[in-house]
């Protein structure tokens, strides 16, 4: 089982990139994030990628995420849903079998700090639901907070930077407490050099001076199947590189 999520920064920027993409690595789900374009201008073709069930949940030029699922994973078309928590088009939801996956785009926190505590506290309850119920849970996509300083540049590192804070740290912690393991982190424990996200200047992403803002957080049963969790730092313009996490299942 193959599971995938980009931050595109636009849909319609980057279509082919994602259609291509998508076309080479053929995931069973996946998540996308900062669409920014509603349903009415997603591109046809993107909605008719063979083999894919599509569901895009954005509104123009802001925020949005989006779900593909793999008609070979899921032969008739999944129930897609929105936790109660969803604002701003944010997070979207696909049940599969006993599987839930999550496409969620966190607020970046900078113009409503409160706001982005508040949706990662809602994400904290969904996932203990999740753990009370024992029901398999997969939340991917840009969490926008670093998880620790590992995750930062040492060039990029600032005690007082939203993405860095103490409280934001503490409440992505509070979730994977509840059942859920930070599979790329799990995976590659010692790579200093790990980012999914570069600012676009100074040619950081080519020097990787960037942070870790992009996971695959999954429940304890699965990702102690999880053979591969890269990030595709070479793929695509976007300024979030891919994460694609493999699963024996």
């Amino acid at each position: 089982m193959k599971l995938a999520t980009w931050n595109v920064n636009g849909i319609r920027a980057r279509q082919a990139q994602v259609q291509d993409w998508i076309e080479r690595e053929r995931p069973d789900v996946v998540c996308l994030q900062e669409i920014k374009a509603t349903s009415d201008q997603i591109p046809m073709f993107l909605c008719e990628i063979e083999g894919y069930w599509c569901y895009w949940h954005g509104g123009k030029g802001y925020s949005g995420v989006a779900l593909h699922v793999s008609k070979t994973f899921s032969p008739e078309r999944p129930a897609f849903t929105h936790p109660d928590f969803d604002y701003e088009n944010r997070i979207v939801s696909v049940t599969v079998g006993d599987l839930t996956v999550a496409s969620v785009y966190v607020p970046n926190g900078g113009k409503d700090f409160p706001g982005k505590m508040k949706f990662l506290e809602a994400m904290d309850a969904y996932a203990a639901s999740f753990q009370a119920s024992a029901r398999p849970l997969v939340m991917m996509g840009d969490m926008n907070v670093a998880r620790t300083e590992r995750d930062v540049h040492p060039k990029e590192r600032k005690p007082r930077a939203i993405g860095q804070l103490p409280e934001e740290r503490a409440m992505i912690e509070r979730i994977l407490s509840r059942g859920l393991v930070d599979v790329g982190r799990t995976l590659d424990p010692d790579n200093d050099g790990l980012f999914t996200w570069w600012a676009p200047w100074r040619n950081m992403r080519q020097r990787n001076i960037g942070w870790r803002l992009d996971y695959v957080f999954a429940s304890e049963a699965l990702a102690a199947r999880v053979t591969a969790c890269p990030v595709q730092k070479d793929v695509g313009t976007s300024d979030h590189a891919p994460v694609v996490a493999t699963f024996e299942v």
